[in-house]
Protein backbone atom coordinates (compact mmCIF):
# COMPACT_ATOMS: atom_id res chain seq x y z
CA UNK A 1 0.00 0.00 0.00
CA UNK A 2 1.42 3.28 -1.50
CA UNK A 3 2.41 5.78 2.17
CA UNK A 4 0.83 9.06 1.97
CA UNK A 5 1.95 11.55 4.61
CA UNK A 6 0.46 14.63 2.89
CA UNK A 7 -1.10 16.53 5.70
CA UNK A 8 0.58 15.09 8.59
CA UNK A 9 2.27 16.62 11.55
CA UNK A 10 5.81 14.88 12.63
CA UNK A 11 5.67 15.30 16.42
CA UNK A 12 6.92 11.59 17.63
CA UNK A 13 8.07 8.33 16.10
CA UNK A 14 5.53 6.38 18.10
CA UNK A 15 2.87 7.66 15.62
CA UNK A 16 4.16 6.31 12.52
CA UNK A 17 4.48 2.81 10.98
CA UNK A 18 7.75 0.90 10.35
CA UNK A 19 6.70 1.46 6.76
CA UNK A 20 5.92 5.26 7.06
CA UNK A 21 9.69 5.57 8.69
CA UNK A 22 11.23 3.67 6.01
CA UNK A 23 9.74 5.49 3.37
CA UNK A 24 11.25 8.77 4.72
CA UNK A 25 14.38 7.22 4.84
CA UNK A 26 14.27 6.42 1.10
CA UNK A 27 13.49 9.84 0.23
CA UNK A 28 15.83 11.22 2.32
CA UNK A 29 18.51 8.79 0.22
CA UNK A 30 17.09 10.28 -2.76
CA UNK A 31 17.17 14.04 -1.55
CA UNK A 32 20.58 13.50 -1.14
CA UNK A 33 21.87 12.12 -4.41
CA UNK A 34 19.89 15.29 -5.54
CA UNK A 35 21.80 17.49 -3.77
CA UNK A 36 25.05 16.02 -4.42
CA UNK A 37 24.51 16.11 -7.89
CA UNK A 38 23.64 19.72 -8.02
CA UNK A 39 20.29 18.77 -9.64
CA UNK A 40 17.17 21.03 -8.74
CA UNK A 41 14.67 20.11 -6.66
CA UNK A 42 12.54 23.05 -6.36
CA UNK A 43 9.24 20.96 -5.52
CA UNK A 44 7.08 23.01 -3.08
CA UNK A 45 8.10 26.54 -4.88
CA UNK A 46 5.59 29.00 -3.72
CA UNK A 47 5.06 27.70 -0.48
CA UNK A 48 5.92 28.91 2.98
CA UNK A 49 7.65 28.01 6.86
CA UNK A 50 7.65 29.43 9.71
CA UNK A 51 10.13 28.07 12.48
CA UNK A 52 9.64 29.04 15.98
CA UNK A 53 13.06 28.25 18.49
CA UNK A 54 12.44 28.85 22.01
CA UNK A 55 15.41 26.82 22.43
CA UNK A 56 18.84 27.91 20.06
CA UNK A 57 20.37 25.76 17.19
CA UNK A 58 22.90 25.13 14.72
CA UNK A 59 22.19 22.05 13.32
CA UNK A 60 18.21 21.98 13.09
CA UNK A 61 17.68 25.62 12.24
CA UNK A 62 20.18 25.29 9.36
CA UNK A 63 18.58 22.32 7.99
CA UNK A 64 15.64 23.16 8.26
CA UNK A 65 16.52 26.80 6.44
CA UNK A 66 18.27 25.53 3.66
CA UNK A 67 16.22 22.14 2.78
CA UNK A 68 13.22 24.56 2.68
CA UNK A 69 15.20 26.55 0.13
CA UNK A 70 16.35 23.82 -1.70
CA UNK A 71 12.58 23.19 -2.23
CA UNK A 72 12.00 26.39 -3.41
CA UNK A 73 10.21 27.84 -0.24
CA UNK A 74 10.23 30.76 1.67
CA UNK A 75 11.51 30.61 5.72
CA UNK A 76 10.92 32.77 8.40
CA UNK A 77 12.81 32.44 11.58
CA UNK A 78 11.36 33.30 14.89
CA UNK A 79 13.93 33.68 17.52
CA UNK A 80 12.91 33.80 21.33
CA UNK A 81 12.74 37.13 21.21
CA UNK A 82 10.62 38.12 18.29
CA UNK A 83 7.35 36.25 18.72
CA UNK A 84 4.58 36.75 21.51
CA UNK A 85 3.92 33.25 21.53
CA UNK A 86 3.31 31.81 25.54
CA UNK A 87 3.61 35.65 26.63
CA UNK A 88 1.49 37.90 24.86
CA UNK A 89 -0.78 35.38 23.00
CA UNK A 90 -1.37 31.93 23.99
CA UNK A 91 0.58 28.93 21.90
CA UNK A 92 -3.35 28.11 19.93
CA UNK A 93 -4.12 31.35 18.94
CA UNK A 94 -0.24 31.49 17.08
CA UNK A 95 -1.43 28.86 15.89
CA UNK A 96 -4.33 29.92 14.20
CA UNK A 97 -2.31 32.80 13.50
CA UNK A 98 0.73 31.19 11.31
CA UNK A 99 -1.49 28.61 9.99
CA UNK A 100 -3.34 31.32 7.95
CA UNK A 101 0.02 32.74 6.99
CA UNK A 102 2.05 29.26 6.38
CA UNK A 103 2.18 25.99 5.11
CA UNK A 104 3.92 24.64 7.38
CA UNK A 105 5.34 25.31 11.20
CA UNK A 106 8.91 23.79 12.57
CA UNK A 107 8.87 23.91 17.08
CA UNK A 108 11.68 23.20 18.68
CA UNK A 109 11.33 23.98 22.54
CA UNK A 110 11.19 22.80 26.07
CA UNK A 111 7.44 21.06 26.28
CA UNK A 112 5.82 18.69 24.48
CA UNK A 113 2.46 20.04 24.87
CA UNK A 114 3.68 23.02 23.34
CA UNK A 115 4.24 21.48 19.85
CA UNK A 116 1.38 19.25 20.40
CA UNK A 117 -1.13 22.54 20.93
CA UNK A 118 0.55 24.11 17.74
CA UNK A 119 -0.50 20.64 15.69
CA UNK A 120 -4.15 20.84 17.16
CA UNK A 121 -4.76 24.63 16.08
CA UNK A 122 -2.75 25.07 13.08
CA UNK A 123 -4.45 23.68 10.12
CA UNK A 124 -0.86 22.72 8.87
CA UNK A 125 1.86 20.26 8.84
CA UNK A 126 3.58 21.19 12.31
CA UNK A 127 7.15 19.51 13.02
CA UNK A 128 8.90 18.85 15.72
CA UNK A 129 12.97 20.30 15.80
CA UNK A 130 13.24 19.46 19.46
CA UNK A 131 11.45 19.30 22.33
CA UNK A 132 12.28 17.58 26.49
CA UNK A 133 10.45 14.55 25.34
CA UNK A 134 11.27 14.18 21.76
CA UNK A 135 13.67 14.23 18.63
CA UNK A 136 12.05 12.84 15.91
CA UNK A 137 14.24 14.88 12.61
CA UNK A 138 17.31 14.09 14.87
CA UNK A 139 16.52 10.00 14.44
CA UNK A 140 16.01 9.96 10.94
CA UNK A 141 18.95 11.55 10.60
CA UNK A 142 20.81 8.83 12.95
CA UNK A 143 19.25 6.21 11.22
CA UNK A 144 20.15 7.36 8.02
CA UNK A 145 23.81 7.13 8.89
CA UNK A 146 23.41 3.88 10.70
CA UNK A 147 22.31 2.53 7.17
CA UNK A 148 24.84 4.16 5.03
CA UNK A 149 27.31 2.44 6.94
CA UNK A 150 25.88 -1.37 7.22
CA UNK A 151 24.97 -1.34 3.50
CA UNK A 152 21.26 -0.07 4.53
CA UNK A 153 20.91 -3.61 6.12
CA UNK A 154 20.44 -2.54 9.54
CA UNK A 155 18.04 -5.00 10.83
CA UNK A 156 19.84 -6.90 13.83
CA UNK A 157 22.13 -4.37 14.44
CA UNK A 158 22.60 -2.75 18.11
CA UNK A 159 23.06 0.61 18.73
CA UNK A 160 23.65 1.74 22.28
CA UNK A 161 22.86 4.67 24.05
CA UNK A 162 25.49 5.62 26.78
CA UNK A 163 25.03 8.15 29.77
CA UNK A 164 21.46 9.56 30.52
CA UNK A 165 19.17 6.88 29.05
CA UNK A 166 15.83 9.23 29.96
CA UNK A 167 16.53 12.28 28.01
CA UNK A 168 14.42 13.10 25.03
CA UNK A 169 17.41 11.85 22.30
CA UNK A 170 17.72 8.21 24.21
CA UNK A 171 14.32 7.55 24.28
CA UNK A 172 13.45 8.49 20.96
CA UNK A 173 16.57 6.49 19.60
CA UNK A 174 15.03 3.08 21.61
CA UNK A 175 11.73 4.03 19.66
CA UNK A 176 13.41 4.29 16.09
CA UNK A 177 14.69 0.88 17.00
CA UNK A 178 12.33 -0.77 18.22
CA UNK A 179 10.16 0.11 14.88
CA UNK A 180 13.20 -0.52 12.38
CA UNK A 181 14.38 -3.81 13.96
CA UNK A 182 17.46 -2.95 15.72
CA UNK A 183 18.25 -4.29 18.94
CA UNK A 184 18.67 -1.06 21.58
CA UNK A 185 20.44 -0.80 25.07
CA UNK A 186 20.05 1.77 27.06
CA UNK A 187 23.39 2.01 29.04
CA UNK A 188 23.73 4.20 32.28
CA UNK A 189 23.11 4.39 35.83
CA UNK A 190 20.12 2.93 37.17
CA UNK A 191 18.76 6.34 38.03
CA UNK A 192 18.73 7.50 34.46
CA UNK A 193 16.73 4.75 32.56
CA UNK A 194 14.33 5.49 30.03
CA UNK A 195 10.76 5.29 31.65
CA UNK A 196 9.07 2.30 32.40
CA UNK A 197 6.23 2.32 30.61
CA UNK A 198 7.76 3.63 27.63
CA UNK A 199 10.21 0.78 27.63
CA UNK A 200 7.26 -2.04 27.98
CA UNK A 201 5.79 -0.04 24.41
CA UNK A 202 9.11 -0.32 22.96
CA UNK A 203 9.39 -3.86 23.79
CA UNK A 204 6.29 -4.76 22.11
CA UNK A 205 7.08 -2.92 19.58
CA UNK A 206 10.35 -4.57 19.23
CA UNK A 207 8.74 -7.95 19.35
CA UNK A 208 6.47 -7.65 16.54
CA UNK A 209 9.87 -6.24 14.61
CA UNK A 210 12.27 -9.09 16.20
CA UNK A 211 14.80 -6.96 18.01
CA UNK A 212 15.93 -6.35 21.64
CA UNK A 213 15.16 -3.71 24.00
CA UNK A 214 17.94 -3.90 27.30
CA UNK A 215 18.65 -1.73 30.15
CA UNK A 216 21.97 -2.26 31.93
CA UNK A 217 24.16 0.25 34.07
CA UNK A 218 27.41 -2.45 32.89
CA UNK A 219 29.24 0.37 30.45
CA UNK A 220 31.17 -2.98 29.51
CA UNK A 221 28.54 -5.14 28.76
CA UNK A 222 27.03 -2.84 27.26
CA UNK A 223 28.87 -2.04 24.97
CA UNK A 224 30.29 -5.80 23.82
CA UNK A 225 29.72 -6.17 20.36
CA UNK A 226 28.01 -3.25 19.67
CA UNK A 227 28.08 -1.91 16.18
CA UNK A 228 26.91 1.28 16.79
CA UNK A 229 27.79 3.34 20.47
CA UNK A 230 25.75 6.93 20.81
CA UNK A 231 26.03 9.49 23.23
CA UNK A 232 24.86 12.95 24.06
CA UNK A 233 25.73 16.16 26.56
CA UNK A 234 25.05 14.97 30.29
CA UNK A 235 23.40 18.38 30.88
CA UNK A 236 20.95 19.58 28.40
CA UNK A 237 19.78 22.99 26.67
CA UNK A 238 18.12 25.05 29.63
CA UNK A 239 19.15 22.88 33.13
CA UNK A 240 20.81 24.77 35.34
CA UNK A 241 24.06 24.94 35.63
CA UNK A 242 24.25 23.55 39.37
CA UNK A 243 23.67 20.13 37.79
CA UNK A 244 27.13 19.77 36.30
CA UNK A 245 28.99 18.50 39.70
CA UNK A 246 26.00 16.06 39.94
CA UNK A 247 26.41 14.99 36.59
CA UNK A 248 30.01 14.36 36.25
CA UNK A 249 29.78 12.10 39.05
CA UNK A 250 27.08 10.36 38.40
CA UNK A 251 27.94 9.94 34.69
CA UNK A 252 31.66 9.77 34.47
CA UNK A 253 31.98 5.80 33.97
CA UNK A 254 29.80 5.96 30.94
CA UNK A 255 32.29 8.09 28.78
CA UNK A 256 32.33 6.91 25.86
CA UNK A 257 36.11 6.10 25.29
CA UNK A 258 38.78 4.18 23.55
CA UNK A 259 38.50 1.21 25.57
CA UNK A 260 34.47 0.84 24.94
CA UNK A 261 34.85 1.10 21.49
CA UNK A 262 37.66 -1.80 21.79
CA UNK A 263 34.14 -3.88 22.57
CA UNK A 264 32.28 -3.20 20.49
CA UNK A 265 32.47 -4.83 17.26
CA UNK A 266 34.96 -4.12 14.81
CA UNK A 267 33.15 -2.11 12.33
CA UNK A 268 31.29 -0.34 15.05
CA UNK A 269 31.00 3.29 14.81
CA UNK A 270 30.18 6.21 17.10
CA UNK A 271 27.57 8.62 16.79
CA UNK A 272 26.86 11.84 18.69
CA UNK A 273 24.08 14.58 17.58
CA UNK A 274 26.24 17.60 19.07
CA UNK A 275 27.32 19.67 20.12
CA UNK A 276 29.78 17.35 21.68
CA UNK A 277 32.59 18.36 24.68
CA UNK A 278 35.14 16.23 23.67
CA UNK A 279 37.95 19.20 24.29
CA UNK A 280 38.13 22.23 26.48
CA UNK A 281 37.63 24.37 22.85
CA UNK A 282 34.81 25.89 23.86
CA UNK A 283 33.67 28.21 26.91
CA UNK A 284 31.55 25.35 28.82
CA UNK A 285 34.52 23.01 27.87
CA UNK A 286 37.07 25.33 29.29
CA UNK A 287 34.91 26.28 32.16
CA UNK A 288 34.10 22.50 33.08
CA UNK A 289 37.66 21.94 33.10
CA UNK A 290 38.54 24.47 35.38
CA UNK A 291 35.87 23.88 37.72
CA UNK A 292 36.21 19.76 37.86
CA UNK A 293 39.13 18.72 36.49
CA UNK A 294 37.27 17.38 33.39
CA UNK A 295 38.87 17.59 29.72
CA UNK A 296 36.91 15.40 28.03
CA UNK A 297 33.39 14.99 29.13
CA UNK A 298 30.62 12.34 27.07
CA UNK A 299 33.42 10.71 24.78
CA UNK A 300 37.26 11.00 24.55
CA UNK A 301 38.37 13.46 22.46
CA UNK A 302 40.63 9.94 20.51
CA UNK A 303 36.85 8.62 19.61
CA UNK A 304 35.25 11.62 18.70
CA UNK A 305 38.16 12.11 15.61
CA UNK A 306 38.64 8.66 14.88
CA UNK A 307 37.75 6.63 11.89
CA UNK A 308 34.88 5.45 13.95
CA UNK A 309 33.35 8.49 14.15
CA UNK A 310 30.50 9.69 11.71
CA UNK A 311 29.20 12.96 13.55
CA UNK A 312 29.63 15.17 10.99
CA UNK A 313 27.96 12.82 7.95
CA UNK A 314 25.13 12.14 10.86
CA UNK A 315 24.98 15.95 11.14
CA UNK A 316 24.70 16.94 7.34
CA UNK A 317 22.14 14.00 7.66
CA UNK A 318 19.83 16.43 9.27
CA UNK A 319 19.21 18.36 5.90
CA UNK A 320 18.10 15.88 3.53
CA UNK A 321 16.00 13.99 6.05
CA UNK A 322 14.38 17.03 7.18
CA UNK A 323 13.70 18.02 3.98
CA UNK A 324 11.90 14.38 3.16
CA UNK A 325 9.88 15.22 6.27
CA UNK A 326 8.56 18.59 4.61
CA UNK A 327 8.55 17.15 1.49
CA UNK A 328 6.46 14.24 2.42
CA UNK A 329 4.11 16.60 4.70
CA UNK A 330 3.35 19.37 2.34
CA UNK A 331 3.10 17.61 -0.86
Amino acid sequence: MPVNLSGRSFLRLLDFSTEEIEYLLKLSRNFKDLKRTGTPHRYLEGKNIVLLFQKTSTRTRCAFEVGAMDLGMGVTYLDPGSSQMGKKESIEDTARVLGRFYDGIEFRGFDQADVEDLAANAGVPVWNGLTDAWHPTQMLADILTVQENFNYDIKGKTLVFMGDAKNNVARSLMVVCAKLGMNFVACGPKECFPDPELVKTCEEIAKENGCTITLTDDAVKGCTGADVIYTDVWVSMGEPDEVWAERIKQLEAYRVTEKLMGVANKDAIFLHCLPAFHDTNTTIGADIAKRFGVSEMEVEDSVFESKASKVFDEAENRMHTIKAVMYATLQ
